[in-house]
């Protein structure tokens, strides 16, 4: 999740279990640096854009190193507030806001590695997008109220806010399950066998559901859209493809293997002049991905030749898709802005 919203959580957090303990502000405010500190890891650069992007959420949302941290973060609180005697509840509320970090990133669809240094697989819920507005208001409110409140029920307020954010996860999981319902029937009636099945939320909502679904092998993929609101219309897919072949000509390329190991299988290659691109399909919509790497360039002899890999994705056009966004929200029978249903990529001499 953004920034915002995680020291929010970590902040909530921290009033929640301090409490009459210490000042409102101080349990606010380290709190929120405990839960942020995991995403300083984006301060790295690992050389490449590839690294930069499935290094991020690695070690520094490990939960065993989170751990370990709570307690020297919480020593060095105590130390400067003179507050030792509460050195156990301040450790608990920070290796709360810490621990919660990773725990929230892992309802987006990005990728988190929470089992570092035993495992490396990037677990992702995928049922929030990385910026809700009504995940984090109820957050900030709570605490707003709660610090400007004087009676002996203030902390109440922070706590409704804690209540409500966590009750809006829980919706965005059922909200998720009914898409995917969805998705499985219409393309079970379309004769479509997926391989692959993901649903995830569009842009600043969980109303409205992307959905893509990989056929067998991966060489064809399919993308739809699903709202509650549309009261049973059938979902619209377009088809669109992917060049395996072209995948295949250029295993071994590091680049290529990471991205498609940390897309789950949800990527696209394709050949654009003389360069071969990946797309993480997760990211973005049809024609506009953001993360797609340039990772090799053709030459006759001798072929195939990897590449410093270069970022050379778009978010396309943001003030187009807002405004299809919302009236499709809603139930509205709009077609996908940019929606330009490709043929299969140029493979020659690949």
């Amino acid at each position: 999740m953004d920034s915002i919203s995680q020291f929010a959580l970590g902040a909530g957090l921290g009033v929640a279990i301090m409490g009459r303990r210490t000042a409102v502000w101080k349990a606010a405010l380290w709190g929120g640096i405990a839960g942020t500190i995991p995403d300083l890891d984006a301060l790295i650069d690992h050389g490449d854009p590839i690294r930069n992007m499935t290094l991020h959420r690695a070690a520094s949302h490990s939960l065993l190193y989170l751990t370990m941290l709570s307690p020297l973060l919480a020593w060095t609180v105590t130390r400067i507030h003179g507050e030792a005697v509460h050195f156990r509840r301040w450790w608990l509320a920070l290796w709360a806001a810490l621990f919660t970090h990773p725990l929230l990133d892992t309802m987006t669809i990005y990728g988190t590695q929470l089992l570092q240094p035993f495992s490396a697989y990037p677990f992702a819920l995928g049922s929030m997008f990385i910026i809700d507005p009504l995940y984090t208001l109820p957050l900030l409110l709570g605490l707003l109220v709660t610090a400007a409140d004087r009676g002996p029920a203030r902390w109440r307020w922070n706590r409704l806010g804690l209540a409500l954010s966590t009750l809006y996860l829980g919706w965005s999981l059922f909200a998720q399950a009914w898409a995917t319902t969805a998705a499985e029937r219409e393309l079970t009636a379309a004769g479509v066998h997926s391989e692959r099945l993901l649903v995830i939320p569009t842009g600043f909502n969980t109303l409205l559901w992307r959905i893509v679904a990989m056929e067998p092998g991966g060489a064809t993929y399919h993308e739809g859209f699903w709202s509650p609101f549309d009261r049973g219309r059938p979902i619209r897919f377009d088809r669109y493809t992917s060049d395996r072949e072209l995948f295949n000509r250029l295993r071994g390329n590091w680049g290529l293997e990471r991205i498609a190991w940390f897309s789950h299988g949800f990527f696209r290659v394709e050949r654009r002049g003389d360069i071969a691109t990946i797309a993480d399909l997760r990211m973005g919509q049809e024609p506009d991905y953001f993360f797609r790497f340039d990772v090799a360039r053709w030459q006759s002899n001798p072929g195939w030749l990897e590449i410093p890999y270069r970022i050379s994705g778009s978010r396309g056009d943001v003030a187009t898709l807002l405004r299809w966004l919302w009236p499709r929200m809603l139930g509205a029978d709009l077609p996908p802005p940019h929606t330009q249903p490709s043929s299969t990529p140029d493979s020659r001499g690949g």
